[in-house]
């Protein structure tokens, strides 16, 4: 099997995803939990050719295996985020497992100090759509060759988010696409904001970690989503459009810095579930 027929067959929710990349079009508000595979041919234009996309499975060592020493940590890790079910920091995973825009950006507000929306910032908001297929086409390689089962089926339970129950059942663990996508926006936002970037990178770090908490990725399929974003995200800074893109986006967050944040109860919030997870 070639490696673009490995990224061949992608879920149908990159392409309502897709929507975001034109500022002439609206985004769909979620991820459809559709277990259709769709035809890439259908997917708008992203930064990179699919050839030119970092190789996830020559990126990645296999998945930890049964009975290993790093499936024993993967289950360990479920146990422990097990605890927080029914917490704000599940309510918080609950949020984080939707995929969509302009559910996305807003996750990343609070990190930021303002908000990332289509109307008052759209250079920043069309980068992000427009990465966001290069990142989530990258995990494809290794995600369609292990067709690891996620946890939540091994252990046939549920997950945080029963709307997607159908999908995820049908699509690799490993690595996690949540996962890289978090990370993949947490790196390019810290670039555009370093006066923020701790808090940036904790929130991208805590959006891959929001998976191991409902139950749908084992940490080692949400570490593995980090290495492809790192990977995908210089494989972007090579990319003309996105460099040009970027600057436009730098532009914004300039002009955004200069007036005050408003004080934010939803931002307190989202810092007390975060604090609390991090004491478990």
């Amino acid at each position: 099997m070639t490696r673009m027929r490995r990224i061949a067959i992608i879920p149908a929710a990159f392409i309502g995803l897709a929507a975001g990349l034109s500022l002439a079009q609206t985004p769909p508000a979620a991820m459809p939990a559709n277990p259709r595979m769709a035809d890439p041919r259908k997917l708008p234009p992203s930064y990179l050719p699919r050839e030119a996309l970092p190789d996830s499975l020559a990126l990645l060592p296999p998945p930890p295996g049964k009975g290993s020493a790093a499936m024993q940590r993967d289950e360990e890790a479920r146990k422990a985020a097990a605890r927080l079910k029914g917490s704000a920091r599940y309510q918080l995973a609950t949020e984080d497992a939707v995929i969509g825009f302009p559910e996305i950006p807003n996750d990343f507000a609070c990190a930021m100090g303002f908000s990332i929306n289509k109307g008052a910032r759209p250079r920043l908001y069309g980068l992000l759509a427009r990465m966001l297929i290069d990142v989530g086409l990258s995990t494809y390689g290794a995600k369609d060759h292990y067709k690891r089962t996620r946890p939540f089926v091994a252990h046939h339970e549920g997950t945080c988010y029963p709307k997607d129950e159908a999908l995820l059942r049908q699509d690799g663990s490993y690595p996690s696409g949540h996962s890289a996508i978090g990370w993949g926006f947490a790196l390019v936002l810290a670039e555009l904001n370093p006066s923020h970037a701790d808090a940036i990178l904790q929130r991208g770090r805590e959006f891959g970690q929001s998976r191991l908490v409902c139950d749908a990725h084992w940490q080692s399929d949400i570490d593995a989503g980090r290495v492809i974003a790192a990977a995908t995200v210089a494989r972007l800074h090579a990319d003309p459009a996105f460099r040009t893109d970027l600057e436009a986006a730098r532009a914004e967050v300039t002009a955004a810095l200069s007036k005050p944040a408003p004080a934010n109860d939803q931002c307190a919030a989202e810092a007390s579930a975060l604090a609390a997870s991090n004491a478990h």
